[in-house]
């Protein structure tokens, strides 16, 4: 039998991932050609059909399943190795890669987070993108757990798990230059005349709050849109205007002094906490889990 060779099986391992050839090679950043010779010559290696046709994506054969159930254990270790090194060159300590989805309100994440923000020796590592994207490095294992406004997608060769950590209500906040005896009484016409900051479209929340404007025949004056929450209460801890945010969120609105409760919906923000099959056992994603 021919030696396997690990670049064919890596592609074919990421065309299992994505679904289809033409995601996996955006994912690489190469020609769908390239990728699709890469996964033929594997095939050809191990003497079997690894994929068939699935509507526009591609599905594992019964030996692509067995195939990619190997590579995956073998990516998975693989890329433990660049963290175990650095950690062991660091010192004592514990690492914990989180991902914060664009449009969920930092200031609730961080709340969430507390439990483990204590931990002697943690070593914290943030990062924030797209949906799509979180899932995808979460997914390679090159992030430990990811928290969004919505659960993961239901796609098997992920092997991602959703939990919901938490349901809030939804306040408008803002500066006293805009929230006064007389704008509270008349909250929530009051978002007709005063400046609105709000989540992009792109937000899991922002459809909640179309619906909530629309209830209450609103045409609220928006002066601006944002896809980062925590930009968004910076701008309007500036003067900008008002803004929506979770009622966890606004318990740490104590670090922006001068934030006043405009008022109260009956909007709920949802914030899932997601992991790997393999992420759950590190001690901290448990421990976040254990408030779930």
């Amino acid at each position: 039998m021919n030696s396997l060779n690990y670049r064919h099986l890596y592609y074919f391992w990421m065309v299992a991932k994505e679904g289809s050839m033409a995601r996996a090679a955006q994912r690489l950043d190469m020609a769908i050609q390239t990728i699709s010779v890469q996964v033929r010559e594997l095939e050809k290696s191990l003497g079997h059909q690894l994929f068939k046709p699935d509507g526009r994506g591609l599905r594992l054969t019964d030996a692509g399943q067995a195939a990619y159930d190997r590579a995956d254990e073998i990516f998975q270790i693989g890329q433990k190795i660049p963290g175990e090194v650095a950690h062991a060159a660091s010192g004592p300590g514990i690492r914990l890669s989180i991902g914060l989805s664009d449009g969920l309100s930092k200031l609730a994440a961080h709340t969430l987070l507390g439990p483990v923000l204590q931990t002697p020796g943690l070593r914290l590592i943030s990062h924030e993108g797209e949906f799509e994207q979180l899932m995808a490095e979460l997914a390679l294992h090159h992030l430990d757990l990811v928290l969004a406004g919505q659960s993961a997608p239901p796609n098997p060769n992920l092997r991602l798990s959703s939990r919901l950590l938490m349901s809030s209500d939804v306040y408008w906040y803002g500066p006293s230059a805009w929230v006064t005896a007389k704008t509270r009484k008349n909250f929530p016409a009051c978002l007709n005349e005063l400046p609105v900051l709000i989540p992009t479209r792109h937000a899991p929340i922002r459809a909640s709050l179309d619906r909530w404007i629309s209830a209450h025949a609103l045409t609220p004056n928006i002066v601006g849109e944002f896809e980062d929450s925590a930009l968004m209460t910076l701008f309007s801890g500036r003067g900008m205007g008002v803004f929506p945010i979770s009622g966890l969120g606004a318990q740490d609105l104590s670090l922006m002094p001068g934030m006043q409760a405009l008022g109260q919906t009956d909007v709920m923000e949802d914030i899932y906490v997601i992991h790997s099959n393999r992420g759950r056992h590190h001690p901290l994603v448990q421990k976040i889990l254990q408030g779930a």
